[in-house]
């Protein structure tokens, strides 16, 4: 099937024809990328790994929202007691005393600014852990890109390597007649049978790389039989657009997300100096009880006279530090040395992501450069190839001259197809720096694949 319309992408795209279009199987259904990228959300383990740790990060906002809100604690106690006692130099008597009580008590923050601070923090952590996560989807999605583009392009040698193995293998039964027949030296054999020789391990190490590939691609998604989509032959290549490397740079020092990683990192480090500046702080609690006591008498009176009572206290606590061995004052400047770390690590951060878009947006630009003289030069091989061999019966060429035409026409279809993949990859690689990759770049992706 052949896709004729143009795909919209939010990065605009042209038209480029492809030399050669693959498909393994016979099966009715052939998986794309974007079948891939949904096996990998479920097994990837990588993946699996990130998700978890962002919904443990999560738990970070209810734990730190507890220190703001009121806690109850209840507490009891029952108790006996047995012994001989004597008043007032009486005969001693056994003397059982039971006891109980029983105690609820809440207590409601009203000063902590410790806990605002915490709460904040967590807040920070939790944007932090969400960036996180966003990259390691985006890296998802760029190792899927990678692993199937690089299984796509094997097949692809595959291909182009079974099909030199024929044309020589055909070139050189026509070697062995001619020189049986007296119009071929046994030259034109030897050059031949090396050429297939060549060919046939050539074959060798294209079904092994494939087998390779294969197994790279199963890491991600596990194991899987089904027939894999190729390239349209008239698949869209992307061209940025904006068509400026540092307006993508600009995008990319701000919404990467190693980059918002690092500026939500800045602010948790920030609440953890207020968090530990709040220790010099004096704290305020409402605190309330109830209780209830009961007791069956004393060890203390020759008479026993069973007490019951009832208790309700409301007051407010507060707990001034005055000096807690310099603990503080360290864990300030802890605090204060790990913000600094913090924004060196985003300018790093900010460095790193303008680079990538940078080198992403020329890759792409020299890539399609590439892709158009490869293309060009696999029009020129075919011709040359046709030339040949009219040349070859017509006396005018040599058996050499046909071999290396075709060796000439194979080498630069394998090597369009990878040039137009590491196009496609640039380009999500991109989009990548500008934390802009997303699953329906993946779906458009899938468009340009076809069954």
């Amino acid at each position: 099937m052949v896709w004729g319309h143009r795909i919209q992408l939010r990065i605009q795209c042209v038209m480029l024809p492809l030399a050669i279009v693959v498909i393994l199987g016979n099966s009715a259904y052939a998986a794309g990328p974007l079948d891939f990228y949904e096996r990998a959300k479920r097994d990837d383990p990588t993946f699996e790994a990130a998700q978890f740790e962002l919904e443990s990060a999560k738990e970070r906002i209810p734990q730190a929202r507890a220190g703001l809100l009121p806690s109850v604690i209840a507490s009891g106690g029952r108790s006996r007691s047995h012994g001989q006692y004597s008043f007032n130099q009486d005969v001693p008597s056994d003397r059982n005393v039971g006891a109980w009580n029983w105690t609820v008590q809440l207590t409601q923050p009203l000063l902590r600014a410790q806990n605002w601070a915490s709460y904040s923090q967590a807040e920070a952590m939790v944007a932090q852990a969400e960036a996180k996560f966003i990259q390691a989807r985006q890296d998802l999605i760029l190792r899927i890109a990678q692993a199937y583009f690089d299984f796509d392009t094997a097949r692809e040698s595959l291909i182009v390597a079974q099909a030199q193995v024929v044309a020589v293998d055909q070139q050189l039964n026509m070697a062995k007649r001619g020189f049986q027949a007296g119009t071929n030296t046994i030259t034109d054999v030897h050059e031949s049978k090396a050429r297939y020789d060549l060919g046939q391990s050539q074959k060798i190490a294209a079904e092994n790389d494939l087998i390779n590939k294969k197994e790279e691609l199963e890491k991600i998604v596990g194991a899987f039989k089904e027939p894999v989509d190729s390239l349209n032959a008239q698949a869209v290549l992307m061209t940025p657009e904006p068509a400026d490397a540092e307006a993508w740079a600009g995008i990319a020092r701000d919404s990467s997300p190693q980059v918002l990683q690092q500026q939500a990192a800045i602010n948790a480090a920030e609440k953890e100096i207020a968090r530990n500046k709040a220790g010099y702080l004096p704290t305020v609690d409402l605190v309330g009880s109830y209780g209830r006591n009961f007791s069956s008498g004393s060890s203390n009176t020759p008479t026993d006279y069973e007490t019951r009572t009832r208790s309700n206290q409301i007051g407010i606590q507060v707990n001034i530090p005055i000096f807690s061995g310099g603990e503080t004052n360290s864990r300030v400047r802890q605090a204060v040395a790990e913000l600094y770390r913090a924004r060196a690590e985003f300018r790093v951060a900010q460095r790193g992501a303008n680079a990538a878009a940078r080198q992403a947006f020329f890759a792409i630009a020299s890539g399609k450069s590439q892709v158009d003289a490869l293309q060009s030069a696999v029009d020129s091989s075919r011709n040359a190839v046709k030339a040949n061999q009219v040349g070859y019966r017509l006396g005018t060429r040599i058996m050499v001259d046909v071999l290396n035409a075709q060796q000439q026409l194979y080498t630069a279809q394998r090597d369009l197809v990878k040039a137009k993949y590491d196009v496609l990859l640039q380009s999500l690689k991109l989009r990548a720096a500008a934390g802009t990759l997303s699953e329906d770049d993946v779906i458009n992706l899938n468009r340009l694949f076809v069954e």
